[in-house]
């Protein structure tokens, strides 16, 4: 639950640290190097539910999360720029990565207006993607079954929430305005899917 959600940030910038601080709610932030062994245990990291970390040096994102799950950290994420450092990843016990140059969400919002995307998440290195998204009233999906829409070959359609209710799609399930669907796309694909979910410039 969200309001049970506790958080601990270890920021090496006074100012960035001290500007945290103010801004966030139920976060305690300290103020030091996060690969010091003194301060990692202050901040519990062995404890935690899970340790990410998100510096802009990959081998410091590396290095924290090792020590993290030394100290009993059941789940490490690192943010990982450099392709070349992921087969580590399994050798380090490090559970998964975070690559900002693995998504193209950045090209489907292009395409699609603010807030009809809800989520964009790279697989392996950017092979494949799942997409999360919102069906507006002018989308080529709005009112057409499954079985009618012209998906590339290799996209999958993994789930439809309509409302409340999460629906395990088939051919003749109706994609309809306000539904939220979830496909599995080849990174080569995304740019079709993109089309298939592009609204009309008329519904601005």
């Amino acid at each position: 639950r969200t309001e049970r959600l506790r958080a601990k940030i270890i920021e090496r910038n006074r100012t960035c640290a001290e500007l945290a601080a103010d801004a966030l709610e139920r976060t305690i932030v300290l103020n030091g190097d996060g690969l010091n062994s003194e301060l990692l245990e202050e901040a519990g990291v062995g404890r935690a539910d899970a340790v990410l970390a998100v510096t802009d040096d990959d081998k410091t994102n590396l290095l924290a999360s090792v020590r993290a799950k030394q100290a009993g950290c059941p789940l490490t994420i690192a943010l990982v720029n450099d392709p070349t450092l992921l087969p580590l990843m399994d050798p380090l016990q490090i559970d998964a990565y975070i690559n900002p140059r693995g998504t193209t969400v950045s090209s489907i919002l292009r395409h699609i207006r603010h807030g009809r995307v809800r989520g964009v998440y790279s697989i392996g290195d950017a092979e494949a993607e799942v997409i999360e998204a919102q069906i507006l009233s002018t989308s080529p999906l709005a009112g057409k079954q499954i079985r009618e829409i012209d998906f590339p070959e290799g996209v999958l359609v993994g789930a439809v929430m309509k409302g409340e209710e999460v629906v395990k799609p088939i051919g003749h399930t109706r994609i309809e305005e306000g539904d939220v669907i979830v496909v599995f796309t080849m990174a080569s694909d995304v740019p079709e899917v993109e089309r298939l979910f592009q609204v009309s410039i008329d519904f601005f």
